[in-house]
């Protein structure tokens, strides 16, 4: 099942063509990869589906939602940011109860909280929190209802080895029960670890969608941090992911 599909996705700010013309399907119980350099239009795409930027063209569909029609599509995603922004006076505990009555409806952050090991930070204001526990809470809101996708932005930044193999098991975990997840990521070990599908985006069009195997065979590199280091050279990138 197509739990997002993208249909001739145009956005542009100002004289920046952002986005031309992409057409993306997302499948469920699979792990979406979107890859690209800086100021290759993932941001902006990611945006786009979440409602956060309108597009000038085109059409996104979210389980079985037309995404222009309203906000209410929003209730099938849990979305992780890469820095989370929170009201620095409050407790873990008062955020994660204001995010509930937010969105009404169930939730299992005790699983997380156990996952996270962050019970013994439920009282502390988010403001003296360290940046790696903070993403714990972000990964805590983000996985807490069950949502029938997740999309992830550069989800591991921050996160000590263990948190790190907690949140990739529990990814897996999720695939398993056939929700869809989306995630950005500059470490492609984690990319190759967890990615089903790999999409890379180049200039706001996508040059590549399909496995990591065959990005690799593509290419004829060994690893995938070679063949998109590969695919960029030959584009004219000159600076890095």
């Amino acid at each position: 099942m197509e739990s997002i599909v993208v249909e001739d996705l145009h956005k542009r700010f100002g004289k920046n063509y952002v986005l031309k013309g992409i057409n993306l399907k997302v499948r469920s119980g699979e792990i979406t990869a979107i890859l690209g350099p800086n100021a290759s239009g993932k941001t902006t795409l990611i945006k786009c589906i979440l409602g956060l930027v309108i597009p000038n063209r085109g059409k996104i569909t979210v389980m079985g939602e037309d995404a222009r029609k309203g906000v209410e599509y929003r209730r099938f995603i849990g979305y992780m940011p890469q820095i989370a922004r929170f009201p620095e006076n409050l407790t873990v505990s008062e955020l994660l109860n204001l995010v509930k009555d937010i969105r009404s409806q169930p939730a299992d952050e005790g699983r997380y909280l156990d996952l996270f090991g962050l019970h013994k930070f439920l009282n502390t204001p988010l403001g003296v929190l360290s940046g790696g526990t903070r993403q714990k809470v972000n990964a805590t809101l983000a996985f807490m209802f069950d949502n029938s996708i997740y999309i992830l932005d550069e989800p591991t930044v921050g996160f000590d080895p263990l948190a790190s193999t907690n949140f990739k098991d529990e990814l897996l975990r999720l695939k398993g029960k056939g929700k869809s997840i989306v995630f950005t990521s500059h470490i492609m070990s984690e990319v190759e670890e967890l990615a089903d599908r790999v999409v890379f985006l180049l200039g706001g069009v996508i040059h590549f969608d399909g496995t990591p195997s065959q990005f690799k065979e593509q290419t004829g590199e060994s690893t995938l941090e070679r063949a998109i280091a590969r695919l960029m050279k030959e584009a004219g990138v000159e600076n890095g992911v």
